[in-house]
């Protein structure tokens, strides 16, 4: 008998990632991406899209190096929350109750097993927007920002770990993820994983680290609905001397229409151009990719990944020198 799933985790709430350049990183959030500043406080910066409900989706603090900050969780209840706390510390890898942060109430830290840290709610603030900004399409928190390629919402997260079956284990044990689709290698590691928690095909992915780090940050990804965007800001970061990693392309995992930069900050953003597939099905089998599978699972159509994209993580790890 297939074990009981649960639904205490609701969606991916915000991320907040650290720029030793922060007002660039800053410019290219909103300048070129139309993400609007909510608020300031201490090293730290606000950040939403047009399309996103709550107070911010995006926390950009300023820090020595690039990297994660952490990832913050939306449970689906309050009493959702409590199971999911009490999971947490049994396993081990939870922190201490904070108070809150600009946007949300009380929220539990804690850590995966590769060290990265993260948070979950419950109570949150929705954005409410002034008479100028708001939209007759009520479905839509505000108008549709003039500048810059828009884009509408916070999709997904991708870490590096050292381990990848470990931290998808926890991630689906503690806290309720469905594993979607994997990677498996010919000698029985597993190479990366994609998980959710809604019909998203991936809110959460986790990476091998060829660089034998613990803790990075591989990219953050924001959702345009639209493939065209992707052509027309990859048009502005070219003028603007934004460094076009990879793409436009489509991965054959995900079926997502992808384009890979890295900010001023020197994290990797990740923008999509549609939404690949939803699941709905609620006995999905996980689809797993073999290692001769992989040409047409990274790369259904497009050019190749550069090497960079599976060495180059926040913060950054230098090789070593030979």
């Amino acid at each position: 008998m297939s074990k009981e799933p649960n639904f205490d985790v609701a969606q991916l709430a915000h991320v907040e990632i650290y720029s030793p350049k922060p007002e660039e990183t800053l410019w290219f959030f909103k300048d070129l991406l139309g993400m609007e500043e909510t608020t300031r406080e201490g090293q730290s910066v606000y950040l939403r899209a047009y399309e996103d409900h709550y107070h911010h989706t995006l926390k950009v603090t300023e820090a020595k190096d690039a990297g994660l900050g952490h990832v913050a969780w939306r449970a689906s209840s309050k009493p959702a929350l409590e199971r999911r706390v009490k999971a947490i510390e049994a396993s081990g890898y939870g922190n201490q109750w904070i108070d809150g942060d600009l946007g949300h109430g009380d929220a539990y830290q804690f850590q995966t097993p590769d060290g990265h840290s993260m948070e979950i709610l419950w109570d949150v603030e929705y954005y409410k927007a002034p008479e100028e900004k708001r939209s007759a399409l009520l479905s839509r928190p505000q108008k549709r920002p003039l500048h810059g390629v828009p884009v509408r919402r916070l999709d997904h997260v991708n870490l590096l770990a050292s381990d990848v079956t470990s931290n998808k284990n926890f991630l689906m044990d503690e806290l309720g993820f469905r594993l979607r689709e994997h990677i498996m290698l010919n000698d029985g590691n597993e190479a990366a994983a994609w998980l959710s928690v809604s019909p998203l095909v991936h809110e959460v992915a986790v990476m091998g680290d060829r660089m034998g780090g613990r803790g990075r940050l591989h990219h953050v990804c924001y959702w345009y609905g639209y493939p065209q965007h992707l052509s027309d800001i990859s048009d502005i970061f070219t003028e603007n001397n934004i460094k076009i990693e990879a793409g436009p392309g489509k991965h054959g995992v995900s079926q997502a229409y992808f384009l890979y930069v890295v900010e001023p900050g020197g994290n990797r953003v990740e923008l999509f151009g549609d939404a690949g597939y939803l699941i709905f099905d609620p006995e999905w089998q996980p689809i797993q990719w073999k290692e001769e599978q992989l040409e047409k699972g990274i790369i259904w159509y497009g050019s190749p990944l550069p090497a960079e994209f599976f060495m180059y993580g926040t913060p950054v790890i230098q090789p070593a020198k030979v």
